[in-house]
């Protein structure tokens, strides 16, 4: 497999990038990296030059440019040539950790979109409390959704689940404000009476307060809602993280209990650890092209290659081309 990486993107590059990538050259012996970015920052990192190219480039994406015009005027920044990698055909896949908009334009002007999707979606692993994760699509690459996008989102995280996480029969929920059948929107409605009517292993409506439980293994809703969860994951997590890290020290008896306790708090955080999990896959691409946290260390990034080696091994995108012909007719539309 190749794989196109943007060594420039995120807060770490391109030190926990290559990192990153060394480890997943040393696990998969069938890689082979092209690091796109500039060459004098990335050599002095580099162990090993066995499977590995460089594309120079000293342009880069920052994270405050306006991810269109990015695109369009920043032709051979880092990120948009990882990109036109895969579209020219020298990489299977591409993996960046820099602005999430702007991979997502990048992606979807430049790879295009899988045969039969209407809209992409963007699909990170979520943490669950028994560990197992669960796929949250869509979570901004489409705000304004109509039924049939949503029905198309549940089949490419059924797909994802199946093949990629080994899970059978994978359920699907639909973000709602209520687990009965008649709540919520006209758009949440329609959704609820198509995937009951689909093959999908469909569970029904899930509120944002089960996430967490493991509910369902894919969830889906618009971006607008899917943004508002994850965000709210991942705040609620940092306030709780910082309270605790307050409260057990601000005395010597508290300092001497998070001593004794550390090992199980060390625990918790590895079971809601995203660097585990991998990145956020842009869905509905004709390739994969992972967005890996912009805050990513070495193992963070590792996991997001993992993801991305996965998805072109087992053949995810051809797969979902494969699944969406066997939906009904309405359901398409």
């Amino acid at each position: 497999m190749r794989l196109a990486v943007d060594a420039m993107g995120g807060d770490n590059a391109p030190k926990s990038i290559i990192e990153g990538c060394e480890k997943a050259l040393q696990t998969f012996k069938d890689l082979h990296i092209i690091f796109v970015g500039d060459e004098e920052k990335i050599r002095p990192h580099l162990k090993s030059t066995d499977r590995v190219e460089i594309l120079h480039t000293e342009m880069v994406i920052d994270g405050e440019d306006s991810p269109v015009r990015a695109v369009r005027r920043k032709k051979d920044s880092s990120m948009v040539l990882t990109v036109q990698q895969v579209k020219e055909g020298k990489a299977d896949a591409a993996v960046s950790a820099g602005n999430t908009g702007a991979l997502m334009t990048a992606g979807l002007l430049i790879v295009g979109r899988t045969k039969g999707i209407e809209r992409p979606a963007l699909s990170p692993m979520l943490p669950t409390m028994a560990g197992e994760g669960f796929l949250l699509l869509d979570v901004g690459a489409n705000m304004d959704a109509k039924p049939s996008h949503l029905v198309q989102y549940a089949l490419m995280g059924e797909v994802y689940m199946r093949k990629v996480r080994g899970i059978e029969k994978p359920r699907i929920g639909l973000l709602n404000v209520g687990s009965e059948a008649g709540k919520g929107t006209d758009l949440t409605k329609h959704v609820f009476t198509q995937l009951q009517d689909s093959s999908m292993n469909f569970v029904g409506n899930v509120e944002a307060r089960d996430l967490l439980n493991g509910v369902a293994d894919v969830v889906v809703c618009d971006g607008f809602s899917g943004n508002l969860v994850l965000k709210s994951i991942e705040g609620t997590a940092m306030s709780l993280f910082s309270i605790l890290k307050e409260e057990l020290t601000s005395s010597l008896k508290n300092k001497l209990a998070a001593g004794v306790l550390k090992p199980s708090f060390k625990k918790v955080k590895q079971k809601m650890d995203y660097s585990e999990y991998g990145g956020a896959g842009l869905f509905g691409l004709r390739a994969p092209v992972i967005k890996a946290h912009g805050s990513s260390d070495a193992q963070a990034f590792f996991s997001a290659i993992r993801q991305a080696h996965t998805m072109h091994e087992e053949k995810v995108i051809e797969t979902i081309e494969k699944n969406l012909q066997q939906l009904p007719k309405g359901e398409q539309e």
